[in-house]
């Protein structure tokens, strides 16, 4: 499974908003239709948006037309700001945007910078790739023959443009031999557990049970949980995770019943700029995507709902970090410190 590939001078990218019904291709040839994408959430999941930006980026480049360096890097900045802007949450896309404009002002003229710009995007995928493998051969080694793992949202190969991360973990886990059960979260409100989670463990025939998210503390009390395993969208100097809403209450619920609660990530997901969770910017998404289903309305005409996308949970609820670098525990500030 591809979630994006670059293609020359177009981007190849799987519709996750089509998905389970139909595996639907789209072309993208502009950086506006790449940032809509994102948006959109036609690709999502952090480590994927940031290839994506990147992406984004090279095409924009591509079509600039500019009679100097200092015109062409103005309108490169517009196009570099219109991606950055497309999901404030996701440090992935910002670490992508930084890396891409540092080799442009590196550059000496348009056409080698157009070059550089592409060739630094699909180095983007590549580390991001590597990292994920890494950090889910890592994450394997906490995960017991026969255990019960709660994991959500979605963090497989759609999520990341590479292994995966928390379901990169579960999936080395099982390739290794180790008998494992999945319960995975529907996540609402875009459904990306019923829909893209179960959608990856299915075709990697590991077991599953996809439970909504007000049952997991149901089975977590009941003593079916070993362990919770998620992603995440940022991470604080602290130690502190953003990640999709309804992550703290998994990890409270977790910290409760005595289990560990791990966070699988790439470094790239880590802001070491904020010194805490307070600090992290939250998305805050449609009222539709609440009040409707794929279009389809579940609540009464003008209906009021709040959609913020991700939830922070502070590091004392995390037991430990898996990143592509090795496996961070308390203290989380020297440990982050010490390898990004």
């Amino acid at each position: 499974m591809k979630a994006i590939e670059w293609l020359g001078n177009r981007v190849k990218i799987l519709d996750q908003t089509r998905l389970p019904q139909e595996e639907v291709y789209l072309e993208l040839s502009r950086y506006q239709d790449i940032a809509s994408a994102i948006t959109e959430l036609k690709i999502r999941g952090a480590p994927a948006i940031g290839v994506a930006g990147a992406y984004g980026i090279a095409l924009g480049a591509l079509k600039i037309k500019a009679k100097s360096r200092e015109e062409f890097m103005e309108k490169l900045q517009t196009v570099s700001q219109t991606i950055a802007s497309t999901r404030p949450t996701a440090r992935n896309l910002f670490h992508a945007v930084d890396r891409m404009l540092r080799v442009a002002e590196a550059g000496e003229d348009i056409d080698q910078i157009k070059k550089a710009l592409v060739a630094e995007a699909i180095n983007i995928q590549a580390n991001e790739a590597e990292a994920t493998t890494k950090l889910s051969q890592l994450g394997a080694e906490l995960i017991e023959d026969g255990f019960s793992i709660l994991t959500h949202c979605n963090t497989g190969a759609l999520a990341t443009a590479g292994y995966g991360t928390a379901l990169g973990v579960i999936i080395q886990a099982w390739e290794q031999g180790k008998k494992l059960r999945v319960l995975a979260t529907e996540t609402r409100p875009l459904l990306q557990g019923a829909r893209i989670t179960a959608w990856e463990l299915k075709k990697a025939d590991i077991p599953f049970t996809l439970i909504t998210d007000s049952m997991a503390g149901y089975f977590i009390s009941r003593g079916e949980v070993n362990c919770v395993i998620v992603g995440a969208d940022r991470i604080a100097a602290n130690g502190d995770t953003a990640n999709k809403i309804g992550t703290y209450t998994l990890a409270v619920l977790a910290k409760e019943h005595g289990i560990p609660f791990y966070v699988a990530a790439p470094t790239t997901t880590i802001d070491l700029s904020l010194a805490s969770g307070d600090e992290i910017p939250i998305e805050q998404r449609s009222q539709e995507e609440v009040t409707h289903i794929q279009g389809v309305s579940i609540a009464p005409e003008g209906t009021q709902a709040a959609n913020p996308a991700f939830d922070v949970t502070p590091h004392k609820y995390i037991t430990a970090i898996i990143t592509e670098n090795g496996i961070i525990r308390e203290p989380y500030g020297e440990g982050i410190g010490g390898i990004v």
